[in-house]
């Protein structure tokens, strides 16, 4: 059975990029390319630097415990502003009309949303995980 799923999966995988490539498969290959170099070259040492700093800000022990609840919300908002990019910026939001048939408008202040969802909600679990491991005034 899962050697049927991967084989599935591969069919899938292999008809997605024969339908990518069949426009204009070199901007395909370079925007792949250019991707990478940007991310390892560019980005990589951005964010390993932003998270050193936010380490090296935490200090050691106990008071390390809140960069976890940074970490992840920064993470996932980075992503999602990585992948809706062209929409956020507006840069693409004709041609993304003519083709999807829907409206750009609003991305930016979604993906603003989101980010500021993800961080409230995770400064509300680091509050509540926090509450839980002080020791009580009665000392029990």
């Amino acid at each position: 059975m899962k050697l049927f799923v991967l084989l599935c999966s591969f069919v899938l995988c292999a008809y997605a990029g024969v339908r990518l490539l069949d426009g204009d498969w070199v901007m395909v290959a370079l925007w792949f390319v250019g991707a990478a170099v940007v991310h390892d070259l560019v980005l990589l040492p951005l964010y390993a630097a932003a998270d050193r700093v936010l380490v090296k800000g935490a200090g050691r022990g106990r008071r390390r415990g809140w960069v976890n609840y940074v970490r992840v919300p920064a993470a996932l908002s980075g992503l999602l502003l990585l992948v809706w990019f062209p929409l956020i910026s507006g840069r693409v939001s004709e041609r993304y009309a003519g083709v999807a048939g829907l409206s750009a408008d609003g991305y930016a202040v979604r993906w603003l949303v989101v980010t500021a969802v993800l961080f409230g909600g995770s400064a509300v679990v680091f509050a509540v995980r926090g509450g839980r491991g002080r020791p009580s005034a009665d000392g029990a």
